[in-house]
């Protein structure tokens, strides 16, 4: 069982996310793993560049962002002053979007549809830039939900990568909130490993040991690095 965060680590961006890598740690040893298997994505929608500005100065250099137009705002001048930072986009990706996902992010884990993979693949080529890509798999295959079902998943893998060849990755999920997240976990892992996928985006503040212990490869923590998210404006 992997504690719960200590207390007196909550005061501070610093101490949350040290509290979270010892999580980590423990998690990955926990499965027989290495903790530098897994990359921690600090998730910082809603909060503001001197959050981020926070965790960078506590040497941390990979973040997550959940819309483009926030990440627009917030990173191009972060990235600047850090040239090891690296951005994922882990929200729903509209396709006028793309051109500006592609020249600003560094791994785009939300590919879902065919339509997006060919709009990324003609960006990517007018860019001259290749950043990382995962295809999101809607595993509980909820309506409401961005992501390929898991029956469609492999055919738009062929395309993403053998077809258009697209720096594609690996898979990422977000199981439905109130079902139990091992068996989605235990899914995805599946569907990554019959395609030869190394990397496996799953996990978040409450359920990222589950996920180190079915073999992710990078977990998606917000909260518990960065406090509650302020309202949007």
């Amino acid at each position: 069982m992997i504690p719960a965060m200590d207390s007196q680590h909550s005061d501070s961006i610093e101490g949350r996310l040290a509290a979270v890598r010892a999580r980590v740690a423990e998690a990955a040893g926990q499965a027989g793993r290495r903790p530098d298997d897994v990359t921690l994505v600090a998730v910082s929608k809603t909060h503001g560049a001197a959050a981020v500005a926070e965790a960078l100065a506590a040497g941390h250099l990979v973040f997550g962002e959940n819309r483009v137009q926030e990440a627009q705002a917030k990173y191009p001048d972060l990235k600047a002053g850090h040239p090891r930072l690296r951005l994922h986009l882990i929200g729903p990706l509209q396709s006028n979007k793309a051109a500006d996902a592609v020249r600003l992010f560094d791994c785009i884990e939300t590919l879902d549809r065919p339509k997006l993979a060919h709009v990324l693949a003609k960006e990517m080529a007018k860019a001259g830039r290749r950043p990382d890509c995962l295809i999101q798999v809607n595993t509980g295959e909820e309506p409401q939900k961005a992501g390929v079902s898991p029956g469609a998943a492999a055919e738009l893998i062929r395309l993403a990568r053998d077809e258009l060849v697209l720096p594609l990755r690996g898979l990422m999920c977000i199981p439905p909130v109130d079902e139990n997240p091992a068996p989605h976990f235990a899914l995805l892992r599946e569907l990554a490993r019959a395609e030869h996928l190394p990397w496996l985006s799953m996990g978040m503040s409450g359920d990222f040991d589950t996920a180190i212990r079915f073999g992710a490869t990078h977990v998606r923590v917000g909260t518990a690095i960065f406090g509650r998210r302020p309202p949007l404006d």
